[in-house]
């Protein structure tokens, strides 16, 4: 009977890959592959329909079985539904892809830190080479700190961790970058809608908001806390005391299309009244209505970058070079000078 077939998909297949389809182990197929004679006929036919189906390339399985590795990489994705850790993990896939790795991802949801433990395990028992932790927040990091393995591990954001590796686009920059734009067009009184600051991301840009208006000498109000969700931004903009401020820098671009929306509703124009700037460049953005001005990030470059740093890791080499990636301001219609009231 012929083995339930496997669909590898878009990703490079591996040698496990083929030893699933087939129906044995990654053993048997690197015997088939060299030729070994004690190989009943049946299974040589099994294993080399498996290479064919799953297109596993010669040089695929020639390095795998040099190297002695999976060629996989094992991805856990804190809340993968927002923008900034899917976009992060595509690009990661699409790396991994150009140089001949493949990636298995578990992803988890913000309320459940028990499937952490559970993915730190299942993707440890699937024989990974290196493990990545896409937009962490501080719960999930201090679980993948107790239970990571041996394995090379980097994690996705831009303070340093002990004994892992890190890469990300440089949020603090990005922040201050936001702010900076606000400044230069006149804005004294600049509030801040962050995201959950259990996210390390979160944080980061809270500190460059704070600490760009700590270096201008301007005053700062305590940051008004959102969820990622345009809801959570749509009910600031609805029913929050702006007070005197003329702008606001929300913390994703999600939070921004809410907070106009419920401003516009209530009689506050955008930018007339308040500017505001957003975070991610999503690709709706310049769309918005007024089209928005936001921090963009390179995720293809977050990607390559994390690939090389856990490949040379992987390979024992020397991780060289830069980890943060520099964000770039996108001015739209969104912002302008303060207006006198």
């Amino acid at each position: 009977m012929k083995p339930e077939s496997t669909t590898v998909g878009w990703r490079r297949a591996s040698i496990y890959d083929v030893a699933k389809l087939a129906g044995v182990s990654h053993m048997t197929v690197s015997r088939v592959l060299n030729g070994h004679p004690n190989i009943r006929e049946s299974t040589r036919k099994r294993v080399l329909e498996a290479i064919e189906e799953t297109n596993f390339t010669r040089s695929s399985i020639a390095r795998a079985l040099a190297t002695q590795r999976a060629m996989r990489i094992g991805v856990l994705v804190d809340s993968p539904v927002h923008y900034g850790p899917n976009s992060t993990l595509r690009a990661l896939e699409s790396a991994a892809r150009e140089h001949g790795y493949s990636v298995s991802a578990v992803s988890f949801p913000e309320d459940d830190e028990a499937r952490v433990d559970d993915g730190i395990l299942e993707l440890v028992t699937q024989g990974v080479d290196g493990l990545c932790m896409i937009a962490p927040r501080v719960s999930s990091l201090e679980n993948l700190r107790r239970r990571a393995s041996e394995l090379p591990t980097l994690v996705v954001q831009a303070d340093p961790v002990a004994d892992m590796h890190t890469a990300a686009v440089d949020q603090r920059a990005g922040a201050v970058a936001a702010v900076h734009h606000l400044l230069e067009l006149g804005h004294e009184q600049v509030l801040h809608l962050a995201g959950p600051l259990d996210w390390y991301d979160s944080r980061a840009r809270a500190e460059g908001w704070a600490n760009a208006l700590e270096i201008a000498g301007l005053p700062r109000a305590e940051p008004i806390i959102g969820d990622w969700s345009s809801d959570s931004g749509y009910e600031v903009g609805k029913n929050h005391d702006f007070n005197r401020a003329t702008a606001i820098f929300a913390s994703n671009d999600q939070m921004a299309l809410g907070l106009i929306h419920g401003m516009v509703e209530r009689g506050i124009r955008v930018p007339h009244d308040v500017s505001v700037v957003g975070f991610d460049d999503l690709p709706d953005a310049r769309h918005f209505l007024p089209p928005l001005t936001t921090v963009r990030q390179d995720f293809a470059s977050l990607g390559e970058l994390i690939l090389s740093l856990l490949v040379a890791a992987i390979e024992g080499r020397p991780a060289s070079g830069r980890h943060l990636i520099e964000p770039t301001l996108i001015v739209r219609e969104s912002t302008a000078a303060p207006r006198p009231r």
